[in-house]
């Protein structure tokens, strides 16, 4: 039987996750606000951004508890406490680094590393992986991810490329759920600019899922 975890409701409601690369603490809170509306219950900041913890902080004073934040691009495990203090749930990973992972989990974070092989998705489960991100999902492809789900049962979510016009591919071959990077969001962008593109990945799998 699976566990009911926080992530796994998250992901029940809606599995696309904000990829917010680049993103300032100033705009934080209305573009997150603008991604809960439009349906998005998990946000991810990658750490290369401009003071990434601000941002994380930011948007959990504002956003409701159904909503899980976390980092991306995380490759030093010292960096989950920080991710946990600014009210962080998760940690996104470009990598399979075992230390990184026992870290967030001693920390009590979910963890999403990154992976381009079965023997690294074995590796990260093995060392407490929650999920796992399939990176780069435009490199892969669909074909890569069906091959997989042969031997894989844990969640899998390509991340890289992702657009409304391919979910419906990644999900035919078995995605759980996906990362959405510059199709989503890149700086620059309005909130109002972010929420219409939010929207149209929303309508985009809610027409995957009542099929």
């Amino acid at each position: 039987m699976s566990t009911v975890t926080p992530l796994s409701q998250a992901m029940q409601a809606c599995p696309l996750v904000a990829i917010l690369r680049g993103i300032r603490p100033e705009e934080a809170t209305a573009i997150g606000q603008t991604l809960y509306q439009a349906g998005f219950r998990l946000i991810e900041v990658p750490l290369n951004s401009p003071q990434p913890f601000d941002s994380i902080a930011a948007m959990r004073a504002v956003l409701p508890a159904d909503c899980l934040l976390g980092a991306g691009t995380v490759i030093d495990p010292d960096d989950c406490a920080r991710v946990r203090e600014a009210g962080g749930q998760i940690i996104v990973m470009p990598h399979s680094d075992a230390a990184v992972i026992r870290r967030a989990k001693a920390e009590q974070l979910f963890c999403l590393p990154g992976v381009a092989t079965p023997t690294e998705a074995f590796a990260a489960l093995a060392a407490g992986a929650d999920a796992l991100k399939l990176f780069p999902a435009e490199q892969l492809g669909p074909q890569v991810l069906r091959a997989w789900r042969a031997v894989l049962r844990a969640p899998l979510l390509p991340v890289g490329g992702i657009t409304p016009q391919n979910l419906a591919d990644f999900a035919a071959a078995g995605a759980s759920g996906f990362g959405l990077g510059s199709a989503l969001y890149k700086p620059g962008l309005s909130a109002d600019e972010v929420g219409a593109r939010a929207r149209d990945f929303v309508a985009a799998w809610q027409a995957i899922a009542t099929r």
